[in-house]
């Protein structure tokens, strides 16, 4: 199954083409924020850009809860083959995000006293405000998400570009009335809140089942866990200095966060790119890793050329933006301070590049260490911060060992899948023909299964919806896979999120990298060795007078003798973790066999559907365990009241 790396070249070209609109858009964002903070600081001084800065920083803490919906759903847009399946998974997400957003909003109404008090601000006004932004800023997420999904990276260049004019117009505006403080929060707020609504997404009609989703958890949860760990490193410093130091030393260490923001920015610039890109191809596609490569190469030379930058610029123009009170003389000056800062941020930068990249297509371990270390963080700076470099070089030491942890794993395995794969290659006899949608798949297996008994009811009216498939209709799609679940939701619930399906040619060798369905018959045939090959062989010189392996037998041999004068069976649909590991028969266990056993001319007859992906383990039907039967399990509880006689009837009515 190997191919030719113009594809990674072309998957490199579209990362540093995003990354260019991105990182342009995100240059002037950030030079518009950089202008916002610059007068915050000047009208305010440092205790007012002290105060507005802490509740800002709030307000991206809970960004954590944002930034999971966006990165789930574009992750999950980006692998959508159709506008109709990209529209089904956004109304999900948002109608989740909105419900999300509106608690998040009374959290902090109910405390808002507390945390008013924590942050030693001069009143809950501040946090009543913040609520208002929170209750936008999560579904304004979920509408990123769809834009990043669909890879609308200049749209969503725009989107950022708006708010931060928003924000900086807003705010000169409320100080030059005279609000102060809770006037800037309130600019804030109404940034946010146009971001949305400018960010609104044209969506295709609404089509029941369109889009089938198996359980998020798993994707929710791990984005739970990198935001959460992401923005309590990149923000907690501040909170923590905003609590243990006086208002002036506060405001001046804002001042000097500010560039860890600007860096950030930049980097997740590059991996807003990246993302939805390695989402959205195959797996043989991501072991070439120039495009990680290329994206470390980015977010490395632009941090590095900052971090130099500051070092060398001379005091006197920081005192120029922000005003003289944010002088800090002596051998640790606003130089010094925000070069040490610009480089923790830096390498911290590189580690989410990596983390990122594992969970564009898997679930990444790699985010529960960051949160780990996010409350080590936390733990350290609780202990040591005598002073504000001593604070900078807490983080900058952690987040080297970071670094190491996240890195050394990756490449150390990627360096021996890739002498595998390498190894593997050369023997493939399973070869791909062209990559096919999840609607395509559902098409050919109902063809070849429609005869059932169980489709007895819908065999005359619908006959010519399965036999001559329109595929490109969304509402013949949502009707076929109804009638498919009518007899195989619990079977098709199982394959993880996200299988990619292809065509593939099985050779006369590949055969013996094929495993038959493990269950009934096939297992005293089998006797431990479910390979097609070696349980077919069983069978021909298979002997009993068992009923019901007689029975099994017979219903082989009847396929033998269709299968002699049908030139076109249909198709098998196999599944498997990778191309190199050993593929199990999803359907057609009986017809394959029957063919292998005719001649090697009738299984050339057969088209083979493949479905891949790392999380196949999951699946009972593809290793069959305690922890799989147990998911099995728990989705059957889970759909145990639904009905997709139901949902074809609802189908068949609204297009009648």
């Amino acid at each position: 199954m190997n191919r030719p790396n113009s594809e990674s070249r072309t998957l490199q070209a579209r990362v540093l083409s995003g990354s260019a609109v991105l990182l342009t858009g995100s240059g002037l964002a950030t030079a518009i924020n950089f202008a916002y903070n610059i007068a915050v600081a000047r009208f305010l001084g440092p205790t007012g850009f002290g105060h507005a800065t802490a509740v800002y920083t709030f307000l991206v803490l809970i960004s954590a809860v944002t930034l999971s919906f966006q990165i789930v759903s574009a992750k999950v847009i980006a692998q959508q083959n159709s506008l109709e399946g990209k529209s089904a998974v956004y109304r999900g997400f948002h109608r989740s995000a909105w419900t999300s957003g509106i608690v998040v909003a009374m959290l902090l109404l109910l405390f808002q006293r507390a945390i008013a008090s924590y942050l030693n601000l001069p009143g809950p006004i501040l946090i009543a405000l913040l609520a208002v932004a929170a209750a936008f800023y999560v579904p304004l997420g979920t509408r990123r998400g769809f834009i990043q999904g669909a890879y609308g990276f200049q749209r969503l260049a725009i989107n950022l570009v708006l708010e931060g004019l928003v924000r900086l117009g807003g705010s000169l505006l409320v100080i030059s009335l005279g609000f102060g403080v809770p006037g800037v929060i309130a600019a804030n707020a109404a940034a946010i809140a146009v971001a949305y609504f400018a960010a609104a997404p044209k969506l295709a009609v609404a089509v029941p089942n369109q889009v089938h989703l198996p359980s998020a958890f798993r994707e929710a949860l791990q984005a739970i866990v990198f935001f959460a760990g992401q923005v309590l490193i990149n923000n907690c410093d501040i909170v923590l200095v905003k609590h243990f130091f006086p208002p002036t030393a506060a405001g001046l260490y804002a001042a000097v966060a500010l560039v860890g923001r600007v860096i950030f920015t930049f980097s997740s610039a590059v991996v807003n790119t990246m993302f939805p890109l390695v989402a959205g191809i195959r797996q043989e596609e991501r072991k070439d890793h120039r495009v990680l490569v290329t994206s470390l190469l980015l977010v490395a030379a632009i941090g590095s050329a900052l971090a130099l930058g500051l070092r060398l610029a001379p005091a006197g123009i920081w005192t120029t933006f922000f005003g003289p009170q944010f002088a800090i003389a002596g051998k640790y000056s606003l130089p010094y301070l925000l070069a040490l800062y610009a480089s923790a941020t830096v390498v911290y930068s590189l580690s989410v590049v990596i983390i990122a990249y594992e969970m564009s297509y898997k679930i990444a371990n790699t985010s529960w260490i960051q949160l780990a270390f996010s409350g080590v963080l936390i733990a350290g700076i609780c202990r040591y911060h005598s002073s504000l470099q001593q604070v900078i070089w807490i983080q900058l030491g952690l987040m080297l060992v970071l670094l190491i942890i996240v890195a050394v794993p990756f490449f150390f395995n990627s360096l021996i899948s890739g002498r595998n794969t390498q190894t593997a290659g050369t023997s493939a006899s399973i070869r791909v023909i062209r990559r096919i949608s999840e609607n395509e798949v559902i098409a050919e297996f109902l063809r070849s299964d429609f005869d059932n008994p169980a489709f007895e009811e819908y065999q005359e009216t619908l006959r010519e919806l399965v036999r001559t498939p329109h595929l490109d209709d969304a509402c013949e799609n949502a009707k076929r896979r109804a009638l498919l679940f009518i007899r195989h939701a619990p079977l098709w619930r199982e394959l993880p999120r996200g299988t990619e399906w292809f065509e593939v040619e099985v050779q006369t060798a590949g055969l013996a990298q094929i495993r038959v369905f493990p269950r009934a018959q096939w297992r005293k045939f089998a006797q431990g060795n479910f390979t097609i090959t070696t349980v077919t062989e069983r069978m021909r010189t298979f002997s009993s007078r068992d009923v019901a392996e007689e029975a099994f037998l017979s219903k082989i041999a009847a396929l033998r003798d269709a299968i002699r004068q049908d030139t076109d069976p249909g198709a098998v649909l196999l599944i498997g973790v990778n191309e190199n590991e050993p593929f199990t028969v999803l359907d057609g266990n009986h017809r394959l066999a029957a063919a292998i056993l005719t001649s090697p001319d009738a299984v050339r007859r057969f088209r083979f559907l493949c479905g891949l992906s790392p999380r196949m383990t999951e699946c009972c039907w593809y290793k069959t365990n305690v922890a799989t039967l147990f998911r099995y399990g728990t989705n059957l509880v889970t759909h145990f009241v639904h009905d997709p006689e139901a949902d074809l009837a609802d189908l068949l009515r609204s297009s009648s």
